[in-house]
């Protein structure tokens, strides 16, 4: 590992108390999980064991902070290949509970599956709320009572689904949780809002198998994502916020997207898993296009780098598992890189990184990069330097004619950040040839900066 990745002063941030979902499959705890989060991040399916990592997000309830977190497949017989791999994930999660909501399917009643459960939450010594789910159906009002043998109080009834008690739930979590937890007044809301709107969100997107989960576990210093040769391990965007020279960046490990054809053709937990990643790209402020250094750069590869494209964000590619690339060959990463640039010519703004998420090699350089991407896409330049640009670059390339007419830059202004957009007003032209605008853009960069980011230009007549 690099020495100056040793030396980062990184570590995971928040210490609100630890709330575990924890039941056997398909009682319903990634439904929940969406409910109290108010976001649809778990993917949920009839599928037994579709969640693989653990999902967690920090809330809040009447002032009240806390980590929901939602423990996985641990309990019950499944065919994931994985398994093992879930229940670990699952298992360590659990151990670092402060409060445990034991999640329980009223339609079914009570089950064998669920003693399995109850007989590992009371080993944890830590507070229980049973929930028993999906109460809605009539079902379920025979079988509640069922659930009171186990001695746990107090024993709430919900439906996730439909948004039933889970009011009465949360009053009861914040009463369960340990008297160190935190209250949001106006003051610590204001300051957590403060760190939330400086967090730097980094989506980690690529091809299966190119390194992704890998890179997030070293970045935050722990197994948090699992990892896997299997293509498909990762299935819900994955996100930790990691805190690096006092700033924050919010890393997630997003699901790797196959060719469209491919996910067509794959079952439905592939498919969300897919949009979920795609959507975690346009939320994010700059996404790493993790790419296989030991293989050629692939269709899919440009066209994952399209899509960050589109969405505006800050892209850095990084070349993972160099350590097999590497040579005593001083032209090495020059031929890569060349090559990359053939591939992905619509990236030529992007750094091309030479790392390796197993052996730790380069990965300083990451966080390094992505801050100062980040920096670059929230510069504002005044509008007098911005037109003092056009007048200097238009006195010896003039945009082409529009008709007969010859095409002026009156003025301009920069419009917007993240990511940069410029507007110019023009004499007759509402848009520019693409090859004028590639100019200005590469212009703009050169005067500006704008390192990793896309630039937006549009182009408006004047009104007469």
């Amino acid at each position: 590992m690099d020495n100056s990745l040793k030396k980062m002063s990184s570590k995971r941030s928040g210490g609100n108390p630890s709330v575990v979902l924890v039941g056997r499959p398909n009682v319903g705890k990634s439904t929940l999980f969406n409910r109290i989060t108010g976001r649809r991040r778990a993917i949920v399916t009839a599928q037994p064991g579709t969640t693989r990592d653990t999902l967690t997000e920090d809330t809040d309830w009447l002032g009240v902070a806390f980590r929901i977190v939602d423990s996985g497949g641990v309990f019950g017989a499944s065919t994931d290949p994985l398994e093992i791999q879930v229940v670990e994930q699952g298992r360590r999660a659990m151990q670092a509970a402060d409060l445990v909501l034991l999640v329980v399917d009223g339609r079914e009643g009570c089950v064998s599956a669920d003693e399995e459960v109850v007989r590992e939450v009371r080993t944890l010594g830590v507070p229980v709320v049973m929930v028993v789910n999906k109460t809605d159906d009539r079902r379920a009002r025979d079988h509640c009572l069922e659930f009171y043998q186990f001695g746990f109080e107090p024993v709430i009834e919900i439906s996730a689904e439909h948004g039933q008690g889970i009011g009465d739930l949360l009053d009861e979590v914040i009463k369960a949780l340990p008297k160190r937890r935190e209250t949001l007044n106006a003051e610590n809301r204001k300051a957590v809002a403060d760190i939330k709107s400086e967090e730097v969100a980094v989506a980690v997107v690529g091809r299966p198998n190119v390194g992704k989960s890998s890179l997030v576990n070293r970045l935050l210093r722990e197994p948090r994502v699992m990892v896997n040769a299997q293509p498909g391990t990762t299935r819900d965007a994955i996100d930790e916020v990691l805190e690096w020279h006092e700033k924050h960046f919010r890393l997630v490990d997003t699901a790797g997207i196959r060719r469209a054809g491919r996910v067509a053709n794959a079952e439905q937990v592939e498919a969300v898993s897919v949009l979920i990643a795609k959507r975690a790209i346009s939320r994010s402020h700059v996404a790493l296009l993790m790419l296989d250094a030991s293989e050629e750069v692939a269709d899919q590869d440009a066209a994952i780098a399209g899509e960050a494209a589109r969405s505006g964000c800050g892209i850095v590619i990084v070349a993972n598992k160099w350590d097999l690339r590497k040579s005593t060959d001083p032209l090495t990463a020059k031929n890569f890189d060349e090559s990359v640039r053939r591939k992905l010519k619509f990236l030529d703004f992007a750094p091309i990184l030479h790392i390796s998420a197993l052996t730790g090699e380069r990965l300083s350089k990451v966080l390094e990069t992505v801050d100062r991407i980040a920096s670059a896409r929230r510069q504002r330049i005044p509008t007098a330097a911005v037109n003092s640009f056009v007048e200097k670059v238009t006195r010896t390339h003039t945009p082409s004619r529009s008709g007969r007419r010859e095409v002026r830059i009156l003025y301009a202004a920069q419009i917007g950040i993240e990511p940069p957009s410029f507007v110019f007003f023009t004499n007759v032209a509402k848009k520019f040839h693409f090859s004028y605008e590639r100019f200005l853009i590469n212009q703009l960069r050169e005067a500006f900066g704008f390192e990793g980011s896309p630039i937006r230009i549009h182009v408006r007549r004047r009104k007469k």
